[in-house]
């Protein structure tokens, strides 16, 4: 997030304010069946999302998109009178900036991911995983740590997913690492930094919605993302030596790639550092990453890794005449007619999203219809009044309550938002600091972001790998890690959640308002 984009809390909370709607301005959607029947279309894709990716073993995001729509659909029919609200309320949704705040980091991410792969990174890791002896047994807990950095630099978990799953994910693979463990350590590692990093939106918006200053926040919440990270450091330690791969890329192939390694791929890793620099140095993330990627062309292009064409080309019809008087250009490409495409790192990068993209805003579609129905303010009622009846308890349902909201709602930015005034109004009853209540808040919502077979952060990562076979003729369609399969291995993931289920029962790392006061509220 931009540094001069100050201000207290009022402005603060103005420009996240403008996220899902706030369930206490009541229902506007009426419901046969009442409020919770406003949460019928993201049950109907959450069970949906389980058949097709956990039961039929089908991980196309497409299939996820037509999910959403039907669920958006069959929801429909289940509205009093004018259907007009509804549909006004499925068109805001889709507009909120929460969604195209995850869009717009994902499209630069891409792009960032693919123009470091078309300037042989992976080659440079391979050949310094080799040269360090760093093997298959302990190359997941590597990513994890690799990515946690990274992640904690941009502020961007859906980010680092993308890039770590295009570079570091085949790299793993080609040195015999298990492909669901790789992917399982790089969105681990995209928990931490999501949870942690100073410029995430999901770190942003927990201490903006709580009252509490960032910095505040971001010390008072490193206790329990430490613990976590050792736990799991230690389980990709103890799953990369017992977890083999199943797949023998072949010892040729692997002994090919790791003599074709070039180690000047490895000058990336400073287009990565210009990258978190940049983010740390308080800069808006598309800024960050807009930085990286010209870094990153300059040293394809200086060093010779990659040609001009390979970043961007213009595949235009030899009968056109423009085309040919153009041709000399080392970005127009003349092919046969019918055959026209534009090309390239910065293309693919991008388009490769735009399945993600469409299912996204339906997504925050749903999650607004849920707000407007007023499924949410129901949910809110009854654990106020049934359950949250002590500061143990009402700790707890915090936590919990979290976490059946990210199951809902895939995009945990949009989660967050829409738990937060529960979270507040709840914190408060019992006196509880918002440093604490911003903590419960964001841990949840960042681990469970990536854990869920439908989450955003686990689709964005498989929406990258889903090119790799393409990219290199020894990664084959069975090495892809269907989501469904990867969710016990996100092992930092579980690991927050459960530090906070502990922390809310035992009481550790409790503080009310009177322990400590905020600083001036999130400057962002």
């Amino acid at each position: 997030m931009s540094s001069d984009r100050t201000g207290g809390s009022e402005g603060s909370n103005d420009e996240y304010g403008e996220g899902l709607g706030d369930a206490s301005e009541g229902p506007r959607i009426e419901f046969y069946g009442g409020r919770w029947l406003s949460g019928l279309p993201l049950a109907i894709f959450v069970v949906w999302a389980v058949v097709q990716s956990g039961v039929l073993q089908v991980s196309a995001t497409s299939g996820l998109v037509v999910g959403m729509l039907v669920a958006l659909i069959v929801g429909m029919f289940f509205v009093k009178g004018d259907w007009k609200g509804y549909a006004n309320t499925i068109f805001e949704g889709m507009t909120q900036p929460v969604a195209a705040t995850a869009i717009v980091a994902w499209l630069w991410a891409g792009m960032f991911a693919d123009t470091l792969q078309a300037g042989q990174f992976v080659g440079g890791l391979v050949w310094a995983a080799n040269a360090l002896s760093v093997g298959a047994a302990l190359f997941p807990a590597a990513t994890f740590i690799l990515a946690a950095l990274l992640a904690t630099g941009i502020g961007s978990g859906y980010g680092t997913a993308i890039a770590f799953t295009t570079l570091f994910f085949p790299a793993g693979v080609l040195l015999g690492a298990n492909p669901i463990l790789m992917f399982g350590a790089i969105l681990s590692g995209a928990v931490f930094g999501d949870n942690l990093a100073p410029v995430s939106d999901t770190t942003i918006v927990s201490a903006v919605t709580q009252d509490a200053d960032i910095g505040g926040v971001v010390a008072s919440r490193f206790k329990y993302a430490i613990i976590a990270a050792v736990f799991a450091f230690a389980g990709y330690v103890v799953a990369g030596s017992t977890m083999g791969s199943p797949f023998d890329v072949g010892q040729n192939a692997q002994s090919l790639f790791v003599q074709n390694s070039d180690p000047l791929g490895l000058v990336h890793l400073v287009a990565i550092g210009v990258v978190i620099a940049t983010a740390v140095a308080g800069r808006h993330i598309v800024e960050a990453i807009s930085w990286g990627i010209i870094a990153s062309v300059v040293f394809n292009l200086v060093f010779g890794l990659s040609s001009i064409s390979d970043i961007l080309v213009f595949q235009a019809p030899r009968t056109s005449g423009a085309a040919q008087s153009l041709s000399g250009l080392p970005v127009v490409e003349l092919v046969d007619p019918g055959s026209s495409a534009v090309g390239g790192s910065l293309f693919t990068g991008a388009t490769g999203f735009f399945p993600l993209i469409v299912l996204t805003l339906l997504i925050v579609a749903g999650a607004q219809i849920l707000v407007r129905g007023g499924g949410f303010a129901a949910m809110q009622d009854w654990l106020l009044t049934r359950v949250a009846t002590s500061v143990r308890r009402a700790e707890t349902t915090m936590v919990l309550g979290t976490a059946a909201i990210n199951s809902m709602i895939t995009i945990n930015t949009a989660a967050e938002i829409a738990i937060a005034p529960y979270i507040a109004r709840i914190g408060e009853r019992f006196n509880i600091n918002g440093y604490r209540r911003a903590n419960i808040l964001d841990a949840n919502s960042s681990a469970l972001g990536y854990i869920f077979p439908w989450g955003g952060g686990v689709l964005a990562g498989y929406t990258a790998m889903l090119g790799l076979p393409d990219q290199y003729d020894w990664f084959t369609q069975a090495m892809l890690v269907n989501p469904a399969q990867v969710w016990p291995f996100v092992f930092h993931g579980w690991f927050l959640f459960f530090v906070f289920v502990i922390a809310a029962l035992s009481g550790f790392g409790l503080e009310y308002v009177s322990d400590r006061e905020s600083e001036e509220v999130a400057r962002v």
